[in-house]
């Protein structure tokens, strides 16, 4: 993924007098932008200001076994692929999913280092009517920053851990309103350090192509994934790869509960997991903070640890993601489709 920040003039003017040029990883273009107070929800092209009613009963993430799943899976190590770690967690997901109905999606990956097996993990919790809700994050650390003791603590645990605390919530209940896939996504990481999207997005790239097949990709209202909103300076980014709606809705649900603050007021272009599905005609929200530590110092980095993150944040974003979901099914039957996004 690319970052490469585009601020206001004015600040663009004193970069480019110091000398200072843009960072590349997860994202392109950042701005500075401030969401309105009554964010326009409905229509894909924002033509109507409506709020939506949630659908079901309220759920909160229970933040403080998010992290402790977080610490559990930081203590295998670095987990990339081929990496004992990442044996030890694929075992530790299918181990904490054993009571749900769980899809593996295996399959050989042709990288630039050679042929490398990864895996894909679904989990699916029925709902009472027809449609899926999809919630995905990425799992695996970098295979260029094996030689490092990169965990990854932000990048990949702390969203695997959420997702199984969301898991956790999701159990057991007969959902009202569509049924929601829990995707943990393998090799989202580029195999070099330098961002090559045709070498990464490995496990998204072929979940995606595997749904559109299927017919599967048809029956997805809604794609959220979330990457790095563990941090505990959270400060959730706009990404313009985005669905419009379901951006909006999200920051509904931020603001119905109090942590709007934390979310959208920047704006950038996103390589990450998301667009494949998105290319395949699914709708969707890359819930991502591309700011970590100062000047995105921890990002890919040894430092990136458990001590940079907080219960906080992951309450705060796990509770955004479970109101989402009520909104989604908020919506209707029919949610607006998603606008094109070119390959």
């Amino acid at each position: 993924m690319i970052l490469c920040v585009r601020w206001s003039a004015i600040v663009v003017l004193v970069l480019s007098l110091t000398g200072l040029g843009c960072s590349k990883d997860k994202a392109a273009s950042a701005t500075s932008e401030t969401p309105s107070a009554q964010p326009i929800i409905q229509g894909a092209n924002n033509t109507s200001a409506k709020p939506v009613e949630p659908v079901g009963p309220a759920m909160h993430v229970d933040a403080a076994r998010a992290m402790q799943y977080t610490k559990e899976i930081i203590a295998f190590g670095p987990r990339w692929d081929g990496s004992k770690g990442m044996d030890q967690v694929r075992a530790y997901l299918q181990a904490k999913l054993k009571a749900d109905t769980v899809e593996e999606d295996a399959f050989v990956a042709e990288t630039s280092i050679g042929k490398v097996p990864m895996r894909n993990i679904i989990a699916k919790f029925p709902g009472s009517k027809d449609g899926i809700i999809v919630l995905a994050s990425h799992y695996e650390t970098n295979y260029w920053l094996r030689n490092i003791n990169f965990v990854g603590a932000n990048d990949g645990a702390a969203t695997t851990g959420l997702l199984l605390a969301i898991a956790d919530q999701l159990r057991g209940k007969k959902l009202e309103g569509y049924s929601v896939w829990i995707a943990f996504l393998d090799g989202e990481e580029s195999m070099t350090r330098q961002w090559h999207s045709d070498d990464a997005l490995w496990g998204s790239r072929h979940l995606a192509k595997k749904w559109q097949d299927d017919g599967t990709s048809k029956k997805v209202k809604a794609f959220l994934l979330a990457d790095m909103i563990g941090d505990a300076d959270l400060g959730v980014y706009r990404d313009e790869n985005s669905t419009p709606w379901l951006e909006n809705l999200a920051l509904q649900a931020a603001t119905r509960l109090g942590y709007q603050s934390h979310f959208f007021t920047a704006t950038t272009s996103v390589e990450d997991d998301h667009l494949p599905f998105a290319r395949a005609g699914m709708p969707v929200a890359d819930l991502i903070d591309l700011d970590y530590g100062y000047n995105n110092s921890f990002h890919h980095t040894a430092q990136d640890t458990i001590d940079k993150l907080s219960v906080e944040s992951l309450k705060i974003s796990g509770d955004v993601i479970l109101e989402t979901i009520r909104l989604v099914n908020g919506m209707g039957d029919n949610p607006p489709q998603a606008p094109k996004v070119p390959s």
